[in-house]
């Protein structure tokens, strides 16, 4: 118990640094308080949820403590909570059904479990983007225009002109950019969880620590409900004013979770592929480059849920090992 005390201290310590970094304002700063939940889900996952609710409390604690109640809140909010949540969920077993008995005498045998889906630990961290990205826009504002204002405020000032000629050039930019911004704010907060899960998962595995094994990623899928969830979402973005705000900003999470599991698609149906690492180079550096065709991964995660590619392959051809 002092171990999992003491490592969860050292979690949160180090975890608070990297988020409390950001007043710096250095560049490193930035990428510092984006993988400020990593400690944290090493801890919990290498240690179980306790460590991480400890290690949780500690650096939310110190952080109101030097910086204030409004820091604390956020790295509850943003850091602690999706990190303890996320480790918890990842641990989540229960025991199948058509496990083998053990009331014959015989040394009893250790039943498979069936772990919590990836899918919908996917769609936990698209929910907890959402309400962060949500919360974060409200204490800017409680109505769509002065969120909108305060944001092109603050972009007016990271942006502003040099010269009088070009405030009218600056001004469209800034336009556009308010637009699109809580929906962009939405993705980088779901992409920096997904990642941040997925190093402490490889952080675990390779030290022998993680307690369960390494799941089939590329068979992840959400749930049925989530592309309804979606439709939905757009549709209320066509309304108007705050709802319509918030309305992107779910619509851009459950894009951003369906191009994951689109992602997931395009590793199985290359399954056969002789070249198969180099496809699927291309495939992640063209996304990164450019950025836009990621909505062809949404696409192709979209009709996977309707039509079930992946099924359909797997079906029609003998079973190939797990990547």
């Amino acid at each position: 118990m002092i171990m999992i005390v003491l490592i969860a201290v050292a979690a949160g310590c180090a975890s608070a640094l990297m988020f409390a970094s950001i007043v710096s304002g250095a560049l490193i700063s930035l990428l510092l308080f984006y993988l400020a939940p990593l400690p944290l889900m090493v801890a919990g996952l290498g240690w179980g949820p306790l460590s991480a609710t400890i290690g949780g409390i500690a650096a939310a604690t110190g952080l109101g403590a030097i910086f204030g109640l409004p820091y604390c809140i956020a790295f509850v909010l943003t850091v602690a909570l999706p990190a303890w949540w996320l480790g918890h969920l990842a641990l989540l077993g229960r025991p199948m059904a058509n496990g083998a008995p053990s009331g014959n005498g015989a040394t009893p045998v250790t039943p498979a479990l069936e772990w919590y889906p990836v899918g919908r630990i996917l769609l936990w961290i698209a929910g907890f983007a959402a309400l962060t990205t949500m919360a974060a826009l409200l204490t800017l504002g409680s109505d769509a225009d002065t969120i909108t204002g305060a944001l092109k405020r603050g972009l007016m000032r990271i942006l502003g002109p040099r010269n009088a000629t070009s405030r009218g050039e600056i001004e469209r930019w800034v336009d556009a950019l308010v637009i699109i911004a809580p929906a962009a704010a939405a993705i980088v907060a779901m992409m920096t969880l997904t990642i941040n899960l997925w190093l402490a998962a490889r952080i675990t595995s390779t030290s022998g620590r993680l307690h369960r094994p390494w799941p089939d990623l590329k068979s992840a899928e959400l749930p049925p409900m989530t592309l309804v969830a979606l439709s939905v979402a757009i549709a209320f973005c066509f309304t108007g004013g705050l709802l319509a705000i918030m309305a992107q900003i779910v619509s851009a999470v459950l894009m951003m979770a369906y191009a994951i599991t689109g992602f997931a698609v395009l590793h199985t149906l290359t399954l056969a592929l002789k070249s198969r690492a180099l496809w699927l180079s291309c495939a992640y550096a063209i996304v990164v480059v450019f950025g836009w065709p990621v909505l062809a991964m949404v696409a192709l995660g979209v009709a996977d849920a309707i039509f079930g590619f992946r099924q359909r392959y797997l079906q029609g051809r003998p079973p190939l090992p797990a990547s």
